[in-house]
């Protein structure tokens, strides 16, 4: 086919840092933060308006805390675990590589007691059979696999254990059960478009009980120690932060939650990503040469969307070689400002991962699909 007319007016689709709102600009966000304490007054109201704001989009229920961490998710998800861990037996549930990264931390690093229940790259595993007596560690949407869980049915609420539920790629996206869930963490820098390097650490009251009576039988470093004395240094979740936090990076985290805000809230957000998702859907129906890594449509995510290339042509290659054929579309997409960043992750199969988050148009992943027949067509006709 040739070449298509239109590009993609944001060709970011990258999984992380996330493409930022429509019509942001930099000179929208408020400065007087800006070289002030983040303890001052003033730094620590603009700290707590996130705080507030992540509360009512987000539909966080007044039982659980909300603070701002260092270190992103990672930082939030490993805060939670060398905090909260080591009270009972572990069940780590991992089928993609972020959940796996959480299985090493537990076995490998806290030496936990622990049953690791995996799934293949586009599966999830079995749900029924995860012990409720057990803390439970697993991400709600695997980024890298593009399989999410469904819904929170499978965990009890008699449960003895806690769950700890890695929610970075869904949050603003999917429904969280906060009722079934005692921790939740995510970054900034996925459906919302905000800057990296800063984590959301939700707290439920089992999470709060557990925190203040037991003690880790490990060292905690500073930045991840949520008591002292015992109890719950309740600051952490009023906007008195750990460390020193980008006032700067807060400030462009409230301009998202605004924008989301005006899109109705999570309702209007989850709808954008529905709309992007199912666009991008619609062209894998029809289109013979690609296809959805997560086998069940019911697990499939609205956000972070991986293909893989069913071309006979390229199936019949080796790993290396379909991986080598994956950088050359996303190669020659890029050098046309059409697509940014839509490689599969390196520890997942070889293919495509487009983001669909809020931030992005729908417009633009229409234009999307055009260009990448085309790039997928001059690909094929070179080998």
């Amino acid at each position: 086919m040739s070449m298509p007319d239109t590009k993609p007016a944001n060709p970011s689709f990258s999984s992380g840092p996330c493409a930022k709102r429509p019509g942001w600009d930099i000179a929208a966000l408020r400065t007087d933060a800006l070289g002030r304490s983040h303890r001052s007054s003033l730094g620590k109201a603009r700290l707590k308006e996130a705080i507030e704001l992540t509360r009512d989009i987000l539909g966080v229920p007044d039982s659980h805390l909300i603070g701002i961490v260092p270190a992103s998710d990672t930082g939030a998800y490993e805060m939670a675990m060398w905090t909260l861990l080591g009270a009972r037996p572990v069940t780590a549930l991992a089928w993609e590589s972020f959940g796996q990264g959480w299985v090493t931390d537990a076995v490998k690093q806290l030496k936990l007691d622990a049953e690791i229940v995996t799934a293949d790259y586009g599966s999830l595993p079995d749900l029924s059979r995860i012990d409720m007596k057990t803390d439970i560690l697993f991400t709600w949407n695997g980024t890298t696999s593009g399989v999410r869980v469904p819904n929170g049915d499978w965990i009890r609420d008699d449960r003895e254990g806690l769950t700890l539920c890695d929610a970075t790629s869904a949050a603003f996206a999917q429904d969280l059960p906060f009722e079934k869930l005692d921790v939740v963490t995510y970054s900034w820098q996925k459906v919302l478009g905000g800057e990296a390097q800063h984590g959301i650490l939700i707290l439920g009251p089992r999470a709060v009980e557990r925190l203040e009576t037991h003690q880790p039988s490990w060292p905690l470093p500073k930045i991840f120690r949520l008591t002292k004395g015992g109890k719950l240094i309740s600051g952490i979740f009023q906007g008195e932060t750990i460390n020193t936090p980008s006032m700067l990076c807060n400030e462009d985290y409230i301009d998202a939650l605004k924008w989301g805000q005006s899109l109705g809230g999570l309702e209007g957000l989850k709808a954008r990503a529905n709309e992007n998702a199912g666009t991008l859907s619609a062209w894998v129906d029809r289109t013979a040469w690609v296809d959805h890594l997560a086998a069940d449509p019911a697990s499939r995510s609205n956000t972070s969307v991986c293909l893989k290339i069913v071309d006979p042509k390229v199936t019949a290659m080796s790993e290396d070689d379909q991986r080598a054929f994956q950088k050359k579309l996303e190669k020659r997409l890029a050098a046309e400002d059409a697509a940014y960043d839509i490689g599969a992750y390196r520890d997942a199969p070889p293919g495509l991962r487009i983001w669909c988050g809020a931030t992005v148009e729908t417009k633009d992943i229409s234009l999307l699909t055009e260009w990448l027949d085309w790039a997928f067509g001059e690909e094929v006709a070179s080998l």
